[in-house]
């Protein structure tokens, strides 16, 4: 079928292709074929030491070097961009990306926008006036706590580098600042298992203003948001205001806007309705 769209979906941090299996499932029974990618570093690629099993050694853990460093939002786009022109003979595409991965779909926005018919960001970084990074400091972002993960970090990012998480944690106040972060509106059990599937290494690497959406690039693809109404990772005033720094930069090619009620995660864990607002944009 070669005018039928494939979608690319590019994950957030932590995070990998596995993430999207139940949303791939329900896009395929509705007549629609999908490929997720692995970023560099995740996935088989990602590096989980002896001492991260249990019983964890978390001395060690935190020594231990991981195959994520070095990893730069450069490497991350090209290998969307190398998905993209596999995906590309065969029609139409179809780019989403969630949380960071937003990040990653815009540099590869900006350097190959003549691979991607539309582009879609769910609850997802689209850095336009400032970096990622400066985005945390904006008054969008004060009910975002970083600190409530501190506990859960291990070891010295500037010595690894990179970033490692222990997910694994036992902790009950940590583990309840990361199901009010991640995933409030799931079950315990259904949070611990989407917790199972995250690595506990990520890149350092965001970009700089050059990863910015650029309007005679990334600007001319069409466009889609999907608000998630339920998000306290990335608030619903920080999507709104990166929809409206969006439209601002390219007026003639706003943002098409959808909402799901979802909080960051649940949308994967229960992706039927995430899947059908799916379907309708590859009928567009």
């Amino acid at each position: 079928m070669p005018h039928q769209p494939t979608f690319v979906f590019v994950h957030g941090a932590f995070a990998n292709s596995f993430s999207f299996a139940p949303l791939q499932a329900e896009l395929g029974l509705l007549g629609h074929r999908s490929v997720a990618v692995d970023l560099p570093g995740h996935g088989f690629e990602a590096t989980y030491p002896a001492a991260y099993q249990a019983p964890q050694d978390l001395d060690a853990l935190a020594a231990e070097p991981g195959s994520i460093k070095g990893v730069t939002l450069a490497d991350n786009a090209a290998r969307v961009i190398g998905v993209l022109e596999r995906a590309k003979e065969n029609g139409p595409t179809i780019l989403v990306g969630h949380s960071r991965g937003g990040a990653t779909i815009t540099a590869a926005g900006n350097a190959r926008p003549d691979l991607i018919d539309r582009i879609a960001y769910v609850s997802a970084w689209c850095p336009v006036s400032m970096d990622v990074g400066g985005y945390y400091a904006e008054p969008e972002m004060a009910s975002v706590d970083p600190a409530a993960f501190a506990a859960a970090l291990v070891g010295n990012p500037a010595e690894l580098g990179l970033l490692r998480v222990n997910f694994r944690t036992a902790a009950p106040e940590t583990l309840a600042a990361m199901k009010q972060a991640f995933s409030a509106d799931l079950t315990d059990d259904e949070f611990r298992n989407f917790l199972n599937t995250f690595q506990p290494d990520e890149n350092l690497d965001v970009g700089t203003s050059a990863d910015r959406a650029q309007a005679p690039t990334w600007g001319r693809i069409p466009k889609t948001y999907v608000r998630l109404s339920a998000d306290t990772s990335i608030p619903l005033a920080m999507q709104d205001r990166m929809i409206r720094e969006a439209d601002t930069l390219t007026p003639d090619n706003p943002f098409d806007v959808e909402t799901l009620e979802s909080s960051h995660l649940s949308w994967l864990v229960r992706p039927g309705p995430a899947a059908r607002l799916l379907a309708a944009l590859a009928e567009r």
